[in-house]
């Protein structure tokens, strides 16, 4: 396997770690515990999700500098999750920092389903990196 492909499969498979133990575990598990209010949940879910979301950036970059390092041709799944991460980077998190500083400074907000949108390109993201990380193993073998 070429190391160009190790760091392909590696940076995939982290990056599914990130999105189980932050998106799928961190981001439900922080309001049970003693102690926690909202506004302190979401100002560490603002710092945790900013941070999180600039390592997706670096680990996308990175595989789509070896893919095309490689020449590699159809990796549509990864160019589908690029997509989706530019979704939430520009639209989604901002939008949801937005309502956590005005709910942080006091204010009463109507539900929102930003947290739906993110959640569902979430699932997909996992999905197809998944799906990408083991078509990538098979490939490489």
């Amino acid at each position: 396997m070429k190391i160009s492909s190790k760091i392909v499969v590696a940076s995939i498979f982290i990056w599914i770690g990130f999105i189980c133990a932050i998106s799928f575990m961190e981001a439900w598990l922080k309001f049970q515990a003693p102690g926690i209010t909202l506004p302190l949940g979401l100002g560490i879910g603002k710092l945790v999700f900013v941070a999180m979301n600039k390592v997706e950036w670096l680990l996308g970059i990175l595989v789509l500098i070896c893919l095309i390092w490689e020449k590699t041709p159809k990796y549509y799944f990864f160019a589908v999750v690029m997509v989706l991460l530019s979704f939430q980077t520009f639209w989604v998190l901002p939008e949801l920092n937005m309502r956590a500083d005005a709910i942080i400074n006091g204010a009463k907000l109507p539900p929102s389903n930003l947290h739906f949108y993110y959640g569902g390109a979430e699932i997909l993201k996992f999905l197809l990196l998944f799906v990408f990380g083991f078509k990538r193993m098979n490939l490489t073998k």
